[in-house]
Order: structure tokens, then C-alpha cells, then sequence
């Protein structure tokens, strides 16, 4: 190969690792930490964490194209000691709040083996199964400790919808962790 083409080619290859997101290789399904700065855009409050008393939590999963709650969906959300920073997840929606969706972050991590040292870091789970929004139908569980509120437009997409004993199975775990039952 010339020196001109394998300059031309090294230029294109540039041009694309420019214009391509980053962090996001794999697409939502990732399982790699996104450390990139991908938070909020334009100053939106896309993702946050609710602090205070829950709404009534009943699963209204439609198929109507939008964030129901009992429907796990993709969205950014922040890291807990970075909130500048964060990943792609899914997220099971629990009812609609204040204008937007609140909602526990899923993870395809088993914690039961770590058990002990997640409750000595405040980190309670529940397991919720596998489902659609995996890709691979890694079983999945629900971080019970930390509930978010999510604007409707920080939602990137659906990825399936949980059966209703499966969600009630994490509210009564979600009811239990929050009154220390």
C-alpha cells in the first residue's frame, strides 16, 4: 500500500473515531463503565435521585410506545459518587411522579454473593429475572436503596415490560427495605 492511501485511510479512520459517540460502543447493552461526560444535556434535569415518600406504585405496563410503570426502560444514569458521570441502564419504572417517571437502576451483577458488603456500603437488591431489555437474558436485579426520578425525555428506549408478579415481588422488597421491615 502507498504512503498516500495508507495516509488516506489513517485520515477517514480519524474522521470516524471522531464522530462516534463515545462510551458507547457495544450500544446500550454495554456491560463496560462508561466514564464519559454524558449527563444532562442542555442543563435538563434528565436523571436524579428521589428522596422523598413514593406514590402509589401499581404496574400499568401498556404496549403504547411510552414509559409505563412496570416497563423497564434505557436512560443515562448518573454515578453515586460521580454525577457528572454515569452509563446507560435499564430502568424499572415505578410510577409516574412529578412530571416524570420514578424508577430503580437494574443490573445484570450478582449481589447475592456479596451481600455482606453491599449492605455494609447502604446497597440492598432484589432479584427481578431476565427479561427483553438484556440482550444476552442475564438475570437481573433491582437496587432497592437508591429510587430515581427520571424526566420522560431522558428515557433513550424501551426494553420490555415486567409480569405483574414479578413487579410486585420487587415492591414488596422495595417496601420492606424503605421500613426497615
Amino acid at each position: 500500500m502507498s504512503l498516500l492511501s495508507r495516509l488516506a485511510r489513517a485520515v477517514a479512520g480519524a474522521a470516524v473515531n471522531a464522530i462516534r459517540p463515545r462510551g458507547r460502543g457495544r450500544g446500550p447493552t454495554t456491560t463496560g463503565r462508561d466514564d464519559g461526560p454524558r449527563g444532562p444535556v442542555g442543563g435538563r434535569p434528565g436523571v436524579r435521585v428521589h428522596e422523598g415518600p413514593l406514590p402509589a406504585l401499581r404496574h400499568e405496563a401498556r404496549a403504547d410506545g411510552r414509559p409505563d410503570p412496570g416497563e423497564v426502560v434505557w436512560a443515562w444514569v448518573p454515578y453515586e459518587d460521580d454525577p457528572s458521570r454515569g452509563k446507560d441502564r435499564p430502568v424499572l419504572l415505578l410510577a409516574e411522579h412529578e412530571g416524570g417517571l420514578l424508577g430503580l437502576q437494574l443490573t445484570s451483577q450478582d449481589h447475592d454473593r456479596d451481600a455482606e458488603q453491599e449492605a455494609r456500603w447502604g446497597r440492598s437488591w432484589v432479584d427481578v429475572g431476565s427479561g427483553g431489555w438484556d440482550a444476552r437474558r442475564r438475570p437481573s436485579e433491582a437496587r432497592l436503596d437508591r429510587v430515581l426520578w427520571l424526566a420522560e425525555d431522558a428515557i433513550r428506549r424501551e426494553g420490555a415490560a415486567l409480569d405483574e408478579s414479578r413487579f410486585a415481588h420487587v415492591l414488596v422488597a422495595l417496601r420492606e427495605h424503605r421500613h426497615g421491615a
